[in-house]
């Protein structure tokens, strides 16, 4: 056990300075001396997920041995005999999961201290120095040794005044892929209502004088997390980082794609023709709205800024929910000043050139050519012309979306025309240099982000083009759509009723609804479509579900 960087950690913590760590999922210990090279205050050694062994776990402790990095190790369960050969191995603390009450985290606690305050048995291993410093380590084991419960349930949640009066326990960390499962949203990293869920727990973890901790997604939410008053903040995953770099340098080479469950090298093309219909909706999936198709000006209209005007077409003014899609013109010369949110955005070019500056890294865009911007990156636009306005469609991952403006000095630089996501987080999007797939026949798409190409974000949507014929299956989602026809004539269908639709025109898709698109003219027709949802993810049913028994004409 090191108890100077156990100490030091702690001074750290209690003068409010945070503490960066990495959560360690791979097996080299090459991984744990990196992180220890670059002076991390602290390693997480996951033996709950994933496939580490107990010999892995120790050549990762022994990699970060005589150094000023603390070593956990995240267990399977709270099991006193999986705490004890932790500690025994020579970890420094342990990270509890599924902590949800106070007498679970007591006992947690009892399994970390020696008796006669505890039930720790005493072993001759690498933390008693093979049994040659007994009276040493267990007299200063208690004092030192830290227990940190996961905080990772609703369940949990509501007793968090019970947790945050356990003695013994000092750091408390958060898991909000599963407290957003527990909340009704798997597969979401921050569900709705999860990220406020985890501040008003930590503030009152806080207020009793505990700290706490969270894995960052991006470096945009490093930052945020940092401001929140977390004290512990992991820098993300081992192999998460790796991917993130292999993501920005396959897309500088423009062959960036995506991973996929099966581990094939199937395109999208492959994964969607693999779809099987069902006969009809899922009941538990039935829709509460009707489906909305919105004519430009026909929302709410407001200048942003002198220059800048917004067009709203889907928004909470229409019932959409977790979304907000739009136009915004530029007059020739405006400026859109250097703004972030607390959610993501994305904005695609659909008239003129432009730069979007994202916290100094300045990506000169044409059209179709899109920029998505994780939530708390600071980032300006810019129309480059100073005779012809600029227009660009937008859409916002709220349904009331707000801004903070940002006066902070970011030293420019001028990035490379490459469809990838950057260091900072944001991914850009080149429509001539990026893979396409097709989600129907005679359909091409392009992503511009889902979580995958954008950890954390809470949104998905891209481009798609459809020659003569061309459409897409009959579908559903599990959230609200927003499809803007930017180019050509679309017909849409949903579940009985056509509508045509061109000329910048938008529909509302809510959640639940059967629809598909269709190109009946010569012209190639365009959409850009975005999802309330983190991933594009859809459920094909039976072509009667969207045709309907009687298909009546209704004006777009």
């Amino acid at each position: 056990m090191k108890v100077p960087a156990l100490q030091r950690l702690r001074a750290k913590m209690k003068s409010g300075t945070p503490v960066y760590g990495l959560w360690i999922t791979l097996e080299s210990p090459s991984i744990c001396e990196m992180a220890v090279g670059l002076g991390l205050d602290w390693v997480t050694i996951d033996a709950e997920h994933g496939h580490l062994d107990w010999k892995e776990i120790v050549e990762h402790i022994r990699a970060a041995v005589r150094s000023d990095t603390v070593v956990f190790v995240r267990l399977a369960e709270n099991s006193p005999a999986l705490i004890k050969r932790a500690l025994d191995v020579g970890a420094d603390g342990v990270m509890i999961p599924w902590i949800e009450t106070g007498l679970q985290l007591e006992a947690a606690i009892a399994a970390a201290t020696y008796p006669p305050r505890g039930i720790r048995g005493i072993g001759a291993e690498r933390a008693t120095c093979w049994g040659q410093c007994f009276i040493e380590h267990t007299g200063e084991a208690d004092q030192n040794v830290m227990v940190i419960p996961i905080i990772e349930t609703v369940r949990a949640v509501k007793n968090i005044a019970e947790l945050a009066a356990v003695k013994g326990a000092e750091l408390y960390f958060f898991g909000p892929a599963d407290l957003s499962s527990t909340a009704g949203f798997p597969g979401q990293w921050e569900g709705p209502g999860v990220g406020d869920m985890i501040v008003s727990a930590k503030d009152a973890l806080r207020a009793a004088g505990k700290h706490c901790g969270v894995v960052a997604t991006d470096n945009a939410n490093l930052t945020k997390r940092k401001e929140q008053g977390f004290a512990a903040i992991a820098l993300g995953l081992d192999a998460g980082l790796l991917i993130r770099s292999l993501h920005a340098t396959l897309g500088v080479a423009g062959r960036d794609r995506q991973l996929r469950a099966s581990f094939t090298l199937e395109n999208n093309a492959a994964a969607l023709a693999a779809e099987k219909p069902v006969s009809c909706a899922p009941p538990e999936m039935k829709p509460d709205r009707n489906e909305v198709m919105n004519q430009p000006g026909s929302g709410p209209q407001f200048a942003i800024t002198p220059g800048v005007k917004f067009d709203c077409l889907v928004g909470a003014h229409n019932t959409a929910r977790n979304l907000t899609t739009g136009y915004v013109t530029f007059a020739p010369g405006a400026v859109l000043p250097c703004h972030r949110h607390t959610f993501g955005e994305s904005i695609t070019l659909l008239r003129g050139r432009a730069v979007i500056d994202v916290e100094g890294r300045c990506y000169e865009v044409g059209p179709l050519d899109n920029v998505t911007v994780p939530r708390g990156l600071a980032h300006k636009v810019t129309n480059l012309s100073r005779t012809n306005p600029a227009v660009f469609h937008i859409a916002l991952a709220s349904a009331k979306p707000d801004r903070e403006l940002v006066d902070t000095f970011f030293p420019r630089r001028t990035m490379p025309e490459a469809t990838a996501t950057h260091p900072g987080g944001e991914r850009v999007t080149y429509q001539k240099k990026v893979e396409r797939y097709a989600p129907g026949n005679g359909a091409a798409f392009v992503d511009f982000c889902n979580a995958e190409l954008v950890p954390g974000i809470e949104m998905s949507g891209g481009y798609g083009l459809f020659q003569q014929g061309g459409r897409l299956p009959a579908h559903l989602h599990d959230f609200d759509e927003s499809i803007s026809i930017v180019e050509g004539t679309a017909t849409c269908l949903v579940e009985g009723r056509r509508y045509t639709l061109g000329n910048l025109e938008t529909a509302l898709q809510p959640r639940g609804r059967v629809h598909y698109f269709i190109n009946e003219t010569p012209a190639p027709m365009g959409m850009i479509w975005f999802y309330a949802g983190p991933m594009p993810e859809r459920i094909v049913v039976d072509e009667t579900c969207a045709i309907g028994p009687n298909v009546a004409m209704a004006g777009a």
